[in-house]
């Protein structure tokens, strides 16, 4: 394969200067530099051209690698352009109208600072199907992924690690892979001005719609999404996530569980909306007092027990665990509110069993 310019295995105790310079070598290596070991920094700004992949894998740059405004054309349909893999640098700087037609790609790099995609073009490789970003295990304090707009291609940031993302409506294409990525906080780009992402009144929305962004169903996205909430202090957002997290487990499930799925998001929202056995119960109540009110029911045993009182015989109804005398004290002759009786005992069993398991659940996971 042919290569331009080869710094393999190179020692350079100061920097290196390619502001403005146009290397190609189509279908080779414009840079060959794994193994490189320099210094000082590199600088590739001002236009820097380079046809061909640009290898630096496992190069050691405390200087950093600055790539402003450069421009890069990878090897072919499915090329890489820019091979990083597991570099260590200080700084990497692919930004202020960094274009790349090729994929990104930072497996296991190491950057100890800053990496900065701010105004960048990701547009991935021309076959349309390549990945634009592959950063699996990459590890960074500050990750700005800000760009001019969204990646033509997939993002691909799974085990990667960052102290702090930045992100923008342009960062993220139709499909991104986030398993396993971990950050300590997360600030958006509105405006020109970075806001710390929580807090905003479509935050969960946004950020589950994020999550769903990547092929098939993993909890560990919605984990961090809601530790993250809970360390900033927003429990209710974080109980969201959560529930999120389940109703996107549930389409994985076979049919039987997903309509007890279904009823225990109905019933308690899998146990992060308790509230909503309580309006299950007053509508319940509310609907048996009124229909049983209208009508008067045969004692069990004339001259014994105490008065009929509606109220009291739904409640008795629908609390499956102890009694209040009044549902084994009368029964009804009309067929029609007899049945309504057994399908408010058959309630509060799926309610009770709901609230338990949902409640249940919760604790554990938290």
């Amino acid at each position: 394969m042919s290569t331009a310019l080869s710094l393999s295995d190179a020692r350079v105790t100061g920097g290196l200067l390619l502001n403005r310079a146009e290397i190609s070598a189509p279908g080779g290596w414009a840079v060959a530099a794994g193994g490189l070991v320099m210094e000082g920094g590199m600088f590739c700004d001002d236009g820097f051209v380079a046809r061909g992949q640009v290898r630096l894998l496992g190069a050691q740059l405390p200087g950093g690698l600055f790539m402003r405004g450069a421009h890069l054309v990878g090897p072919g349909r499915r090329g890489v352009t820019l091979a990083l893999d597991n570099a260590v640098a200080s700084t990497l700087d692919l930004s202020a109208g960094f274009i790349a037609n090729g994929t990104v790609r930072l497996r296991g790099a190491r950057i100890t600072d800053n990496l900065t995609f701010e105004g960048a073009v990701l547009n991935g490789a021309s076959d349309g199907h390549s990945p634009s970003l592959i950063a699996q295990l990459m590890q960074a304090v500050d990750f700005d992924f800000t760009l001019a707009r969204p990646p033509s291609g997939t993002v691909d940031l799974r085990g990667a690690q960052v102290s702090y993302l930045h992100d923008s409506e342009h960062s993220w294409p139709a499909v991104v892979e986030l398993e396993g990525f971990v950050y300590g906080s997360i600030k958006m780009d509105e405006a020109g001005e970075r806001r710390e992402a929580v807090g905003r009144r479509d935050s969960v929305v946004h950020r589950v719609a994020w999550i769903r962004c990547s092929p098939g169903y993993s909890p560990q996205p919605y984990e961090q999404l809601a530790g993250w909430y809970r360390k900033a202090g927003h429990d209710d957002d974080a109980r969201r996530v959560l529930l999120a997290k389940q109703r996107h487990r549930r389409l994985t499930l076979h049919p039987a569980a997903r309509v007890w799925g279904h009823l225990l998001d109905a019933t308690v929202g899998y146990g992060y909306r308790p509230w909503l056995a309580g309006v299950w119960l007053l509508a319940l109540t509310l609907l048996g007092t009124l229909s049983f009110g209208a009508h008067s029911p045969t004692p069990v045993k004339r001259g014994e027990g105490a008065p009929f009182q509606p109220f009291v015989y739904t409640l008795d109804l629908l609390i499956p665990i102890g009694g209040l005398g009044q549902r084994t004290a009368w029964y009804w002759s009309n067929d029609i509110l007899q049945g309504l009786a057994y399908l408010l005992i058959a309630l509060g069993w799926v309610l009770t069993t709901a609230v338990i398991a949902g409640v249940t659940r919760t604790l554990q996971k938290n």
